[in-house]
């Protein structure tokens, strides 16, 4: 995850570069916050990459002397199911209709929607800690 953190660094550098250019060159706002955006959203994969390769180390793919049976076992957690997509989906549609509708359904769906959301974050965060987990 290394080489991955350090290529998204890079991208985000290059952007926050155009964002900062591009203001100061064309003084046009929206060109702007697009860039700054394009930064953030760099920036936020290179964080998470590289606090996943302070947490698992270094993977078979980032070594050169590795073999194909060195990434062999369980690949990662998968969720059985979950009843957030659901919520988080109607959560968003209310929202939605709560622009075209009133500021008081546009609330309604983004409390629903933020439930969604920390029921997704949170739905698996005690895993492993239990007996059979």
């Amino acid at each position: 995850m290394k080489a991955e953190s350090l290529f998204f660094g890079g991208v985000a550098l290059f952007f926050a570069g155009a964002a900062a250019l591009y203001g100061w060159w064309a003084r046009e706002p929206a060109g702007s916050a697009v860039l700054v955006v394009a930064f953030l959203m760099a920036a936020l994969i290179s964080f998470f990459t590289a606090i996943q390769y302070r947490r698992k180390g270094r993977r078979p793919q980032d070594r050169t002397d590795a073999e194909v049976a060195d990434a062999a076992g369980p690949v990662e957690f998968f969720p059985p199911g979950s009843p957030w997509p659901v919520v988080t989906a109607f959560g968003f549609a209310v929202a939605a209709l709560g622009v075209v509708y009133g500021l008081w359904l546009f609330l309604v769906g983004c409390a629903l929607l933020a439930r969604g959301v920390t029921g997704f974050v949170f739905q698996y965060a005690h895993r492993g800690e239990g007996p059979g987990d």
